[in-house]
């Protein structure tokens, strides 16, 4: 049989729901661009639906959504293994609704940088679980529907999930003011050409990685310590001709945050370059993350053309 074409109201319906469809889509997946795949083809489902069968339409999203993210999620495993270099999640800036809920300290933990990356750890089902649950605050009779499994189930993945991103996990909250602040003190630190005043800025177990993803040099493998990282950023911010060429000109860098921390935005002649999070912790700076994969900022590449960024607080590096 022929299904109905969408009604004006069914079709608004979808649409006041994308973007915290999105923001499920990318805690689930690390990645906007697949997010906004996996959202566009539930609209597909949605629309070849036979939607007077459904009683609750934003469950019957948020579960076959879910579903096709738990597909990807899947498929996602073995291609990260044939990955050139790290692998880190999409940035997503501040100020983009796929960020989604931040009203707690628990949502706005599931959608930083560094808890994706740890998610990563996790099964498809336990993230899943802890993704809705943690974040969109579905009960687990509601999650145990979507994914079929049993409440019981569902609680025990929840748990367990928890326990295994928990354990290492200590961050501290800011604001775009706070940011703004934690950054100029980093790139102060960081021009500086001296290693000094960045150790002191960061933990002692201090993390550096970078995901050019084969496109952009970038470190293969995550290096630690203070010491470490601070050497490994005194040569970045060390100004020369070889990196102006590779980046297609001079960056300014910007403060802004990105999923939730601070972070330097590299902007060449208005086009987004890279992304650099810190992980603040009330301890110092335990992680620099720094995405530089052209692939992958796309989205906050558009997100930024259209904010307004005010002045860079480096200019011509």
């Amino acid at each position: 049989m022929t299904k109905e074409p969408l009604r004006q109201d069914e079709l608004v319906l979808f649409e006041g729901l994308r973007a915290r469809l999105e923001a499920i889509a990318y805690r689930l997946l690390g990645s906007a661009a697949e997010a906004e795949d996996a959202v566009q083809e539930t609209f597909l489902r949605w629309e070849a639906a036979d939607r007077e069968q459904v009683r609750v339409p934003e469950a019957w999203l948020t579960r076959v959504l879910t579903n096709l993210c738990l597909t990807q999620l899947r498929s996602a495993r073995a291609r990260r293994e044939v990955y050139v270099g790290q692998w880190l999640p999409e940035p997503v800036l501040g100020g983009d609704p796929m960020l989604g809920p931040a009203e707690t300290a628990e949502q706005r933990d599931t959608v930083s940088t560094a808890v994706l990356v740890l998610m990563e750890r996790l099964t498809p089902n336990e993230r899943a679980v802890y993704v809705l649950r943690e974040a969109f605050a579905f009960s687990h009779a509601e999650i145990a529907e979507m994914l079929g499994i049993t409440e019981v189930g569902s609680q025990q993945t929840f748990h367990r999930a928890k326990q295994h991103v928990a354990a290492e996990r200590t961050r501290a909250d800011v604001d775009l003011a706070a940011a703004r602040q934690v950054v100029e003190e980093f790139l102060t630190a960081a021009a500086s050409g001296r290693t000094e005043p960045l150790v002191r800025l960061l933990t002692d177990d201090a993390m550096g990685v970078g995901d050019g993803g084969g496109k952009i040099p970038a470190r293969a493998k995550p290096f630690f310590g203070a010491p470490a990282v601070a050497k490994f950023l005194r040569g970045l911010f060390r100004p020369a001709a070889a990196k102006r060429a590779l980046l297609g000109g001079s960056p300014d860098i910007y403060a802004w945050t990105a999923n939730g921390s601070p972070a330097l935005v590299a902007v060449v002649d208005g086009r987004l370059v890279g992304v650099m999070t810190l992980e603040v912790t009330p301890d110092g700076i335990a992680a620099v993350l720094s995405q530089v994969n052209p692939d992958k900022l796309g989205r906050a590449g558009r997100q930024w053309a259209a904010a307004d960024h005010g002045e860079p607080v480096l200019s011509g590096w």
